[in-house]
């Protein structure tokens, strides 16, 4: 049986993103089994625990874990991760451990620019910004105090239609949907930015993209890293932690007090894109797990 390692980076705060509210999340994937009917994955979720080092006792350490899978949620502000914390993580990677990483916008998991090879996917407010000048402004105009980058695919609690560039990556297909591939994903007002960096054009690639609701504008929702023949485990990088929420899947488990934004209603009422984030979730624990 595979281990998975959900984790936030931060400490356990009941009105922020802990992770408590990613329970759905969690429980799709340790009802993920094999043809016999068998569990493939055991899953920790657990929030970060700081040392007086400013490393997290478990990340610091992962490498000398039996990890195979790290999930990681970039809900911090700067400060989500240590120096140890990052050099843990590079050898865990360097092992075999395969890496999903899910940020937001603005400076949400600015602490993955420390990440190797990983971490230029990302795009931040404050580091590491899109090389396109003109992607460097407000894309989501309706809260005006959250920065670029920005993307607004809709509302929480709605879905988004995501185009799938060919050919489908494995994380990407869907044979239950009619179009044999992931449709629907759910939607979130301001988005984070990601690229392949130019250094892993040869092993990493966009396997989906989003449209902005407000202008029209393409953006990239998760990108596919494969072993690059040193020994690196595979990695997924992903746009958003909202396409894995408990409240984007369903609104009704509430969300933090900072949230103003209205919600909308489309995930509960359409059963495809119930089906269709689900699917994400199983495809990328099983890709990352091959």
């Amino acid at each position: 049986m595979k281990k998975i390692l959900l984790q936030t980076t931060i400490p356990y705060a009941k009105d922020d993103w802990s992770i408590e509210r990613f329970s759905i999340l969690t429980d799709v994937l340790s009802r993920i089994e094999d043809g016999s009917g068998s569990n493939l994955f055991h899953i920790t979720a657990r929030d970060r625990e700081n040392l007086a080092s400013g490393n997290d006792p478990v990340l610091s350490r992962l490498d000398e874990s039996d990890f195979d899978e790290l999930w990681l949620f970039g809900v911090d502000v700067g400060s989500g991760l240590g120096a140890e914390d990052c050099s843990a993580i590079g050898r865990f990677r360097q092992r075999g451990g395969a890496i999903l990483t899910s940020r937001d916008h603005q400076d949400l998991g600015i602490s993955f620019c420390t990440l190797g090879g990983i971490g230029p996917a990302n795009h931040f407010h404050s580091k590491n910004p899109e090389p396109d000048p003109e992607r460097c402004r407000a894309d989501d105009t309706d809260t005006p105090r959250i920065l670029w980058p920005n993307y607004h695919s809709g509302k929480n609690g709605d879905f988004q239609r995501v185009e799938v560039p060919a050919p489908v990556h494995p994380i990407m297909r869907h044979s239950a949907n009619p179009l044999g591939h992931i449709e629907l994903l759910p939607a979130h007002p301001h988005e984070g930015a990601i690229s392949v960096p130019s250094a892993e054009s040869r092993h990493a690639r966009v396997v989906a993209v989003g449209r902005s609701a407000i202008t029209g504008r393409p953006f990239n929702l998760a990108i596919a890293f494969d072993r690059n023949g040193n020994g690196n485990g595979r990695a997924v990088v992903d746009s958003s932690f909202h396409h894995f929420l408990d409240y984007n899947l369903d609104p009704r488990a509430g969300c933090p007090s900072f949230v103003t934004e209205p919600s909308g209603s489309g995930m509960l009422e359409n059963p495809q894109a119930v089906a269709d984030i689900k699917a994400y979730i199983v495809n990328i624990a099983s890709w990352l797990a091959e």
